[in-house]
């Protein structure tokens, strides 16, 4: 009985310009290598050959690489509650274990090219700041600068995932896009209530002119 395929997502996995990559046998050698090489020799071995192979083994990778993280549903909304904690008094809050776990999800869909999935949670991470306050040069202040970059880097996924036609539902994009927008707002005018310093400037100024 053949393999059920992977659920639809907002990333379009079947549209014809993400088809998935024809796979042979590993090598036994270089199995028993990746088997038990330490991450960091693998990401060096990675990069290396990436930089010296022609742009069509990267665009093999990151498919491979969507295709993988179809099959184990990175794309599904994780439970976001207790990203951050409020602490005990006034300008307290804190960036908790569970948030980096999200992030480093969000970020693997982004740099493989799944930018709109990845937007799907970043708007839930900023939608949990609002309410929270924080000092100036925290680790919330530090945290919050990184989303905002992440932002930044997962609207430029998106922009490339639409004009390399791996959408296949655009308005659910549309309205992805359009939660990231309102969140980001929200978080603008929630700051000001405290006299805050608005963490998401880049996030802001990115989707101002962003049209689909």
């Amino acid at each position: 009985m053949p393999a059920a395929e992977p659920p639809t997502s907002l990333a379009g996995p079947r549209t014809p310009r993400d088809a998935r990559p024809v796979l042979g046998h590993v090598n036994l050698m270089v199995d028993t290598f990746i088997a038990n090489a330490n991450l960091e020799d693998l990401r060096a071995i990675v990069r290396g050959m990436l930089a010296t192979s022609p742009p069509s083994v990267a665009q093999a990778f990151t498919s491979a690489a969507r295709q993988r993280l179809l099959r184990v549903d990175a794309t599904a909304l994780p439970d976001t509650t207790g990203m951050f904690s409020p602490g005990s008094g006034e300008k307290t809050a804190s960036p908790s274990e569970k948030l980096q776990g999200i992030l480093i999800r969000t970020r693997t869909l982004y740099g493989s090219g799944m930018g709109i999935a990845s937007l799907n949670i970043l708007a839930r991470i900023v939608s949990a700041t609002v309410g929270l306050r924080w000092e100036e040069d925290s680790a919330m202040e530090d945290v919050l600068a990184k989303i905002d970059a992440d932002i930044s880097q997962a609207i430029q996924s998106s922009k490339e995932e639409i004009e390399g036609g791996r959408v296949v539902d655009m308005q659910a994009a549309r309205g992805v896009i359009q939660e990231l927008r309102s969140a980001v707002i929200e978080s603008q005018m929630d700051v000001k209530k405290w006299d805050g310093a608005f963490p998401f400037e880049r996030a802001a100024s990115s989707l101002e002119y962003w049209r689909v």
